[in-house]
């Protein structure tokens, strides 16, 4: 591929890539890399993208696309208890992009593999007419056997979240309509958090030991709470009742949600949380919650599984009878 800026494809992986490259990644000049998993653990692996024009705007910085591209990876490695490792990056480049904008991509890509401990093992780089897009392959280790799977909330289990609920989809509105935060009246430090939300995923990588101890069931919340919960649901064959009065609200959503009640179910089922969503058994919670307290991370049960099937919202809120189908959907 001949890059943008007289940069050739091969002097773009020397120049970017090849610094971020693990030992079993043979500095990116093989075909394929290798990674050996220690001695009774499994490996866990995931992939998502992100794509301009439906994950990220256009005009949105590449240091923080990338990090995003690799944090929404990262929090699926969360929320299946697992350590990453490593990752595979495809990258689909634009005809216009800057040397510096492929510069500040890698910069952002060293910035998180430095933040939560994991190289590049190898991908591939393309052209793209659609713009830039990243689509990201996360390895991750877990104890042998000891993945936590979406299917296994059990019922008496209680729902944990962690972190809060909704910014990034207020975020996403406010990018959408940049006279929002005027009508609601917001200040700018309410504002700006919520953009950040959007734009910057908060991987609970921390958590992911205590997940593995502690949670039957699990999974990161990427299409809207409700929505995800009523997957795992539907995936565990048990029903989940929410509490809508626990659902944790950061300041500047509960301020948004104030001055515009609707959007209550904007925050409930919008998406781009990427916080954890766990089904743990009665006795466990206390240490989940000891832990995710001793690494400086909220979490909050908001519900309870039972028998039965679905997803039910309680809370006299007159925005929850608004739900929808409760998530995101591409299609």
């Amino acid at each position: 591929m001949a890059a943008a800026g007289g940069i050739g494809e091969f002097e773009l992986i020397a120049r970017v890539f090849a610094p971020l490259a693990a030992d079993g990644a043979l500095g990116l000049t093989d075909d394929a890399a290798f990674y050996r998993p220690r001695p009774g653990r499994d490996l866990v692996l995931t992939k998502d993208e992100v794509v301009s024009g439906v994950h990220f705007f256009a005009d949105d910085p590449w240091d923080a696309v990338a990090r995003k591209a690799l944090r929404v990876n990262l929090s699926d490695l969360a929320a299946k208890g697992a350590t990453p490792v490593g990752y595979l990056l495809a990258l689909g480049l634009p005809k216009d992009f800057s040397v510096d904008q492929i510069d500040a991509l890698g910069a952002g890509l060293a910035a998180d593999q430095a933040a939560y401990g994991l190289s590049l093992y190898g991908g591939d780089t393309v052209r793209s007419p659609a713009g830039l897009t990243l689509s990201v392959t996360a390895i991750g280790e877990v104890k042998q056997g000891g993945m936590v799977r979406r299917g296994g909330a059990r019922a008496g289990d209680t729902i944990v979240v962690t972190g809060t609920i909704g910014d990034a989809a207020l975020g996403l509105a406010l990018r959408l309509d940049p006279a929002l935060s005027g009508r609601l009246g917001l200040p700018d430090v309410h504002r700006d958090h919520l953009l950040d939300r959007y734009l910057l995923p908060r991987p609970r990588g921390a958590l992911a030991t205590a997940v593995a101890d502690c949670a039957s069931g699990g999974m990161d919340i990427s299409d809207g709470l409700v929505g995800d919960l009523g997957k795992m649901a539907a995936a565990s064959g048990v029903a989940i009742d929410i509490d809508a009065d626990r659902v944790p609200l950061s300041d500047a959503a509960q301020a948004a949600v104030a001055a515009e009640p609707r959007l209550l179910a904007v925050a409930l089922t919008g998406g781009d949380d990427y916080e954890l969503a766990l089904s743990i058994p009665e006795a466990k919670v206390a240490a989940f919650l000891a832990a995710a307290a001793a690494a400086g991370i909220g979490a909050v049960p908001i519900g309870r599984a039972r028998a039965g099937e679905g997803i039910a919202v309680r809370g006299n809120h007159p925005a929850l009878a608004d739900l929808g189908s409760g998530s995101y959907r591409h299609f």
